[in-house]
């Protein structure tokens, strides 16, 4: 048998652990069991021995980064759901109506709001308000469902509270916040972007009234806890990589600290009582996402205890791929397929990181990896499997195929920019 197993090319063997990856998510395994086997599935493929693979899982699974991953995400999770839970989301949604006049603001305002903060199927919380501000507009039912999806996500990129991000940075060994500074940008392409399929219909009908614009105070003392997380973690994060250079999860750390801060403050602030507390903290989700974050990492380190990767780099150059198609095409792909960016995100980026390398390429390991990003993001964002997608479309009443006919044009233009923008930080390094 393993004499069978070594003559398989090893990108063979790869799109075996994607086809099983695949079939087990259309199948409805979760994810976390779905990194798992895959693990498994893997080290068995490229000959590993049962006792190595388990020491291989054993100790990704203890690595101080995977521990504080972990940490973060479940405390983002946590957040998220006392938020809501405590009525948080919903009085920082009332107190912000009625702040910005411009309709063409105001629509777009609240779904990116919602996109602060990372909840499975969260565009859904964002529908009724942009429902309603629209019925003040031109705008069609597709329009709306497109501003929502589109306008909830335009953070994603960057935003530190996605475990995306996170899980990127991680996997690359990259600095947090330089990868925050330089996905930023993008967002500000996503805004602009946005607003060519709806602008001319992005207006006011005549005759409409507009309230007095209320006090801004109540609104920021809603948005406190987010405040605390960015400012805090950003802060906090930074002071402790300076105190001890060497630790390599002074970021993570800083995160959790002003999580805990944030998370303690809605439940004072909130007066939420045992019950409801004890509702957040035993969320399935939070359990099911916590492991497959730590899925994920064990996914990475036996792909690269089972040095897949070399085999696969030496076979890629010896087909003479171009890289740079190999990292925009292999994210896309498995992006619209898994529905979500943690899922692109964990099962390419270990390909894709020491691939870069092998091809003489680690200079430029940050705009690959915005590239790659960028290009599974894009993937995500509009696919059938994307729950926030879907979720839109059902509340508006309209169809897939109708939401792609105005949405095919921002995403080739969005993509455009994200590669236009890689290549011009690659050509900038090269030069320095």
């Amino acid at each position: 048998m393993i004499p069978f197993l070594e003559s398989i090319p090893a990108i063979v063997k790869l799109l075996l652990v994607f086809a099983f990856l695949l079939v087990a998510i259309r199948s409805k395994l979760s994810l976390g069991n779905t990194f798992f086997f895959s693990s498994i599935l893997l080290g068995l493929l490229f000959v590993m021995p049962p006792l190595a693979i388990a020491k291989s899982i054993v100790a990704s699974a203890l690595h101080p980064k995977s521990l504080a991953l972990s940490a973060v995400v479940s405390l983002i999770l946590v957040l998220s759901n006392s938020m809501e839970a405590g009525g948080q989301m919903k009085r920082l949604l009332n107190k912000f109506q009625g702040l910005i006049t411009d309709v063409r603001l105001n629509i777009v305002v609240f779904p990116a709001l919602i996109g602060l903060l990372p909840m499975p199927g969260g565009a859904v919380f964002s529908c009724p308000m942009v429902k309603s501000i629209g019925k003040d507009t031109e705008l069609t039912p597709v329009q709306l469902g497109f501003v929502n999806q589109w306008f909830r996500h335009i953070w994603e990129y960057w935003w530190p509270l996605y475990p995306g991000v996170l899980l990127t940075t991680t996997l690359a060994g990259l600095d947090l916040w330089g990868f925050v500074v330089a996905m930023m940008p993008i967002t500000l392409c996503a805004l602009g972007i946005g607003y060519l399929p709806v602008n001319r219909q992005m207006r006011h009908k005549a005759g409409l009234q507009h309230a007095e614009r209320p006090p801004l105070g109540p609104f920021f003392r809603e948005l406190t806890p987010i405040l605390v997380v960015i400012v805090g973690g950003l802060g906090l994060g930074e002071g402790i990589s300076l105190l001890y250079p060497r630790l390599s999860i002074a970021i993570e750390i800083g995160l959790c600290v002003s999580l805990c801060f944030a998370i303690g403050w809605i439940w004072i602030q909130n007066r939420m009582k045992a019950a409801e507390l004890k509702k957040v903290l035993l969320d399935p989700q939070l359990l099911n996402m916590i492991y497959m974050a730590m899925a994920i990492l064990l996914f990475k380190g036996v792909m690269e205890d089972s040095r897949a990767v070399e085999a696969i780099a030496r076979e890629f150059t010896a087909m003479g791929l171009p890289l740079v198609l190999i990292v925009i095409l292999l994210p896309f792909f498995v992006g619209g397929i898994v529905g979500i960016t943690i899922g692109f995100v964990g099962s390419t980026l270990p390909i894709l990181i020491p691939l870069v390398v092998s091809f003489g390429e680690g200079a430029h390991i940050l705009p690959y990896m915005m590239l790659a990003f960028g290009s599974g993001f894009m993937g995500v964002l509009f696919t059938p499997m994307h729950l926030c997608f879907v979720l839109t479309n059902q509340y508006f009443g309209v169809t897939i195929l109708q939401v792609y006919r105005i949405a095919a044009l921002p995403l080739a233009l969005l993509f455009t920019a994200i590669f236009l923008y890689s290549r011009l930080l690659m050509f900038l390094g090269g030069l320095a």
